[in-house]
């Protein structure tokens, strides 16, 4: 990737290196048009269900002891708290990067819309970390939490990317973040508010699920920023697109349990299979349209 067009975000917050804990959240507090969703528990704490689809990933875990777990154990304001003897700082900066192209797409294209633009903030933390939505955990891999509108990354997992979802480069990273970023924007516009009684029902789970449709939905959005930073950053070289697919195939439903549990059940699916990850970031990355995302209203994802 070139990365010397693009600028470092503000809107972070580094934890790295502090104590884990739940801190003051005294669980979880579906507000903002999210409430009402019934308690899914993912190690300690409790978990609305349409919190629980986003904060396990779009890497397929499915609770406790899930898919990526068993994988891996085989706004606007700068906030920053200093921690001694980083070895990742070049990785944070990295990600800070890839968040402030994503603020300088996407805030034109939701002004289009008729939509105001606000920032998510991404979250710098290892192992344990207190959210609005429950205890995040990097075992868990990184997620989105729409109540408090931030991106939570332990930095080591893009290491755990290359060597252990054969998925190296920038860009498989970029896709990582862009993917995140994509489920700000569904809380923005308004589609998790939109299916809240989908993704909280029991066909929210399954191939054709409202939990897969969001994630792959996601996925085109990565597509979509992909397209505009490459347009007006130039961000793209050779491989980097490859380097994205790799990553969104690793991580489909398909592959994470034949991997972990030697056969696949399409009933338990969250996140889409190898195939529909793929197909869906490439159709965003075609045209750079959000209009060619719309995994809910298509027949065939």
């Amino acid at each position: 990737m070139d990365l010397n067009n693009l600028r470092e975000t503000g809107n972070f917050d580094d934890r790295r290196g502090e104590g884990g804990g739940f801190g003051g959240f005294g669980g979880p507090s579906w507000g903002g048009g999210l409430g009402g969703f019934p308690a899914f528990g993912l190690r300690g704490g409790g978990l609305g269900f349409i919190g629980f689809i986003i904060l396990v990933l779009l890497f397929g875990s499915n609770g406790s002891g899930g898919l990526l777990d068993s994988v891996l154990s085989g706004g606007g304001q700068q906030q920053v708290t200093q921690a001694d003897n980083h070895t990742d700082d070049a990785q944070l900066d990295f990600a800070r990067k890839i968040v402030g192209s994503a603020e300088d797409v996407w805030t034109p294209i939701l002004q289009a819309r008729g939509v105001t633009f606000s920032p998510a903030t991404i979250t710098f933390y290892t192992q344990d970390t207190p959210t609005a939505c429950g205890e995040g955990q990097s075992s868990a891999g990184p997620f989105y939490c729409p109540n408090d509108k931030r991106i939570y990354l332990d930095l080591s997992f893009f290491n755990q990317l290359a060597e252990q979802f054969g998925a190296p480069g920038q860009f498989a990273q970029a896709y990582v973040i862009a993917h995140e970023y994509g489920h700000h924007i569904q809380n923005l516009i308004g589609t998790m508010d939109r299916h809240e009684s989908q993704l909280q029902g029991l066909g929210a789970r399954g191939a054709s699920g409202a939990s897969v449709r969001l994630e792959l939905q996601a996925d085109c959005y990565a597509g979509v920023w992909t397209y505009h930073a490459d347009q007006r950053f130039h961000i793209l070289q050779q491989g980097d697109v490859e380097g994205g697919l790799r990553a969104a195939a690793a991580v489909g439903d398909d592959t994470l349990e034949r991997q972990t549990q030697g056969q696949v059940v399409p009933d338990s699916f969250t996140h889409g299979t190898s195939a529909q990850r793929m197909r869906w970031f490439q159709r965003g990355l075609s045209r750079g349209e959000m209009a060619d995302c719309d995994t809910f209203g298509a027949a065939t994802l």
